[in-house]
């Protein structure tokens, strides 16, 4: 077996007076694929910081082998200082990388290299580091949170492009289904030691449910000992003080050791606060269209959401998925088309932007709305600090200013905040955000169980698995067309996951032009002319198809009348729909090739 790559041991650190490793221990051999999980706030992050030689541990070794090469993705990326992102991806090279990776990998993300590092959304700022990172393919890669802003086009990328790679991989990420495809070992970080199994994600919560019942066997037999102790001190025969003094010190060591079973992590406890029953119609959309300028985000689109249904809604960045969010809701106007909301509807909002959060309130302004201690969850009043205690913060907590807390904790303070108000029907855009695996758990089990009818726009697979009873897909220029089933549903009707917009593959298209070396010109022969004449067409031909195929599957009661003609429709859809695809990325290129030639 060849020697690892990375070895850390006994290592220790304290922040603050409180230790957060305590013995833990990582070693990477080449070629891995190790995922590294923990509640939020257990240390992940600061365990790969110290992997990675950016901190400095309190005690304990450090091997990295001298000539093998390292790159770590941070959650928070900084890009100031460099004038485009190609120069920032650029520096992240050694001197015997290849310099056209770095602009290949900018393509693949969807970036020309030559965008201001400062005017880059949080999806771009990751979409570069992501390129600065990979572009050297160094021996040993951290990732800490890489799937963070992305959308499902390039999550699904990344996924092939690490699988792809030679380097040892130590992920840290909330993404189930990214860790299960990318993982073949698994590190448990849990109150500051680590626990190694050799298997991916796949089956690690089924090991770690197996290791908590065995250490609550050990709690019950260390109380049945503390109790005999106990029994045996103030029962027992006082005389021979030194052995009595030997069994009171032992005592002391089992009191002890209980306390430190006690240490383990607490969970959240997630409910909603009620309202009356809805009517059965929660949403009725007719026909309904939004552009912005000439750039069509919703065109015809009409849906009947009942009372009970939790609908997924899931496109790439960019697609208009918050807009379709609020039109449904009510929130914004369409300029055609009728909406109609059901009877007796309490809504309850979590927005990705955290907009409804002021920066200067403290945490419990923010669970009161400033107005005094006492929170109301279904129809019993609770006490702010217990209510902050359900959602893992500690009393001490309660002043802290919103800005100072972590992305993970604002994402529990959201929910704390949706959670608590009467609601039958839950709206919630990116609710997976900055939630560490236990908390997204108990999340599915509460939509699971909420009597109302949920709206959730995600790009977590797993969760619209877990959670979603049909998915609304956006198809481009306007298009939305739903599946029934979850994610893994959808793609099986559909034929293909989430696609990256039109728009996004011009860019793509233009980028390699800036990429590639420069080519001797062509002429444009007459089967590209001819193509390029007859192209537009045969997509309007197939377009009809899709129309048509479209139309039966929204024939009332199909699915359940007869799923044999719903999954052979909808296959037939997935293909026409990728053979229209297939043309329109051909009719581009050839477009681009014209105008080149003419220009």
């Amino acid at each position: 077996m060849a020697p690892p790559i990375l070895l850390l041991q006994d290592v220790t650190l304290t922040i603050g007076g409180k230790p957060l490793l305590d013995g833990a221990e990582l070693s990477v051999s080449p070629g891995e694929r190790i995922c590294l999980v923990g509640r939020n706030g257990s240390g992940k992050s600061t365990l790969l910081k110290i992997a990675a030689g950016m901190i400095e541990m309190d005690a304990g070794t450090r091997f990295f082998q001298p000539d093998a090469t390292v790159r770590y993705l941070p959650q928070e990326p900084d890009l100031s200082g460099f004038e485009t992102v190609l120069a920032y991806v650029e520096a992240g090279l050694g001197p015997s990388d290849d310099a056209y990776r770095a602009r290949y990998l900018l393509n693949e993300l969807g970036l020309s290299g030559e965008e201001d590092p400062a005017s880059l959304s949080g999806g771009g700022v990751r979409r570069a580091a992501l390129a600065r990172v990979l572009a050297p393919e160094p021996d040993l890669l951290f990732l800490d949170e890489p799937t963070n802003h992305l959308d499902l086009p390039a999550i699904e990328w990344l996924e092939s492009e690490l699988a792809s790679l030679r380097s040892a991989l130590v992920l840290i990420s909330h993404d189930r289904r990214f860790l299960q495809n990318l993982s073949r070992a698994t590190i448990w970080l849990d109150r500051g030691r680590t626990k190694r199994l050799d298997r991916g994600f796949g089956a690690f919560e089924e090991w770690r449910d197996k290791l908590l019942e065995e250490e609550e066997t050990e709690r019950h037999k260390l109380d049945r000992l503390i109790v005999n102790e106990e029994h045996w001190v103030r029962h027992g025969v006082s005389a021979r003080r030194k052995r009595n003094m030997g069994r009171m010190a032992r005592l002391g060591d089992l009191r002890q050791q209980r306390r430190e079973a006690r240490k383990g992590v607490g969970d959240v406890k997630l409910a909603a606060s009620e309202a009356r029953t809805s009517g059965k119609l929660v949403v009725e959309a007719q026909n309904i269209s939004k552009s912005f300028g000439e750039r069509a985000i919703v065109k015809d689109f009409s849906t009947r959401i009942l009372r009970g249904d939790r609908l997924g809604i899931v496109g790439p960045n960019g697609a208009g998925k918050t807009t379709l969010l609020n039109l449904i809701t009510g929130q914004i106007e369409a300029d055609s088309g009728t909406i109609r909301l059901g009877a007796s509807l309490e809504m309850a909002t979590l927005d990705q932007s955290r907009r409804a959060l002021k920066p200067d309130w403290t945490l419990k302004d923010a669970l009161t709305n400033a107005g005094g201690d006492w929170v109301e969850i279904n129809g019993e009043r609770k006490h702010v600090i217990g209510y902050m205690k359900d959602f893992l913060f500690a009393p001490e907590q309660a002043r802290t200013p919103i800005a100072r807390l972590s992305g993970g904790e604002r994402g529990r303070l959201m929910l704390a905040r949706a959670l608590s108000l009467p609601s039958n029907f839950l709206v919630l855009d990116e609710p997976t955000n900055d939630l560490d695996l236990e908390t997204l758990d108990l999340l599915q089990e509460m939509l699971t169980d909420y009597p109302g009818t949920v709206i959730v726009v995600s790009h977590d697979r797993d969760f619209l698995d877990r959670v979603a009873t049909s998915i609304l897909v956006a198809e481009g220029q306007g298009k939305w067309i739903e599946y029934a089933g979850g994610y893994s549903d959808m793609v099986t009707q559909r034929g293909a996951g989430v696609s990256a917009p039109s728009g996004a593959a011009k860019q793509k298209a233009t980028a390699k032009e800036t990429a590639a070396p420069p080519q001797e010109k062509k002429k444009l022969s007459f089967k590209h002319k001819h193509a390029l004449e007859t192209l537009p067409a045969k997509i309007a031909e197939w377009q009809k198809k899709c129309d048509l195929l479209q139309a039966k599957l929204e024939q009332p009661d199909l699915y359940t009348k007869d799923r044999a003609a719903f999954d052979r429709f909808s296959q037939e859809m997935a293909q026409a729909q990728n053979q229209i695809t297939k043309m329109e990325e051909e009719w581009l290129e050839l477009e681009m090739m014209r105008e080149e030639l003419e220009g």
